[in-house]
């Protein structure tokens, strides 16, 4: 649809996989609405968030709002958006910015809604031992992951445990397939939104560094599932008897018990957990 208008919001890298096959259906945004520039590395740069940077080699104009005052609400509301998108945009989008858009505000969640609504339904899923994933695109409400279903797709990932990171860059791919398929039907009017049922909702938390700890006394299988759905963050560790803190990389199962292949001791590099055992 040449004449599609949306605004996109969006700020990790995640993200970016949900603009690119938006791109590739030739559907590009007017504006990208951003989190700040923060610092990052061990140099802390200030470095630009990875929507940014992609709007930036697209020449789409960006904005990044500390909050939504009426400068910024005047903003969005020149952009005669027919509906806006957002993707692990990172903030709450407030009731004035929802209404702005004539068909509302669409997003890409990556679970079979109402199942893990919250921050991080990937990691919850396979936490939970959950074998069956998907994703829905669905459109906002005043309530967290709470809106009417446009369109769902059911996922049995061919490995399990999946690694987190990779269950959730195909998740937002085929997301991010579906958004640009069902959009335009979306604004014709074409699209029969589903409610979701509510009583059966269930829901992820935000994790922390803390949740990452293991007990290798532990259930290995409950282990594996650990270190799977923690992969990048907030990863998994445990402290040999010397304090050291060490970050588990990969593991895997053999007859019934946990075996750690690739560690990260503190102040070291990446090396095989056997190496660290012999040189410990």
């Amino acid at each position: 649809m040449e004449h599609l208008r949306f605004v996109f919001f969006g700020t990790p890298a995640l993200s970016v996989i949900v603009l690119e096959q938006l791109k590739k259906a030739g559907m590009l945004p007017s504006l990208v609405v951003t989190a700040p520039d923060k610092p990052a590395g061990r140099g802390m740069k200030i470095v630009p968030s990875p929507v940014k940077t992609w709007a930036q080699e697209h020449k789409i104009g960006t904005i990044e709002p500390e909050t939504f005052d009426d400068t910024v609400l005047e903003r969005l509301e020149d952009e005669d958006s027919d509906v806006f998108v957002v993707v692990a945009y990172g903030k709450i989008l407030p009731q004035e910015v929802l209404d702005i858009p004539q068909k509302g505000v669409l997003n890409v969640h990556p679970s079979l809604l109402p199942k893990l609504r919250g921050p991080s339904p990937v990691r919850t899923a396979i936490l939970q031992d959950e074998k069956t994933t998907g994703v829905t695109v669905m459109r906002i409400d005043e309530k967290m992951d709470h809106g009417p279903i446009l369109v769902q797709e059911t996922y049995v990932p061919p490995t399990w445990p999946p690694d987190a990171r990779e269950l959730d860059n195909y998740l937002f791919m085929r997301g991010g397939a579906l958004l640009a398929d069902v959009m335009p039907q979306y604004i014709n009017g074409e699209i029969k939104l589903q409610e979701q049922e509510h009583d059966k909702a269930t829901f992820s938390k935000l994790f922390t560094r803390e949740d990452g700890l293991l007990d290798l006394s532990d259930d290995p299988y409950q282990n594996l599932l650990k270190i799977h759905a923690y992969a990048g963050w907030p990863g998994t560790h445990f402290f040999s008897s010397n304090g050291t803190r060490i970050n588990v990389i990969s593991a895997h199962l053999k007859d019934g018990a946990l075996v750690i292949d690739q560690v990260i001791p503190e102040g070291r590099k990446k090396m095989h957990y056997e190496d660290f055992l012999q040189q410990s």
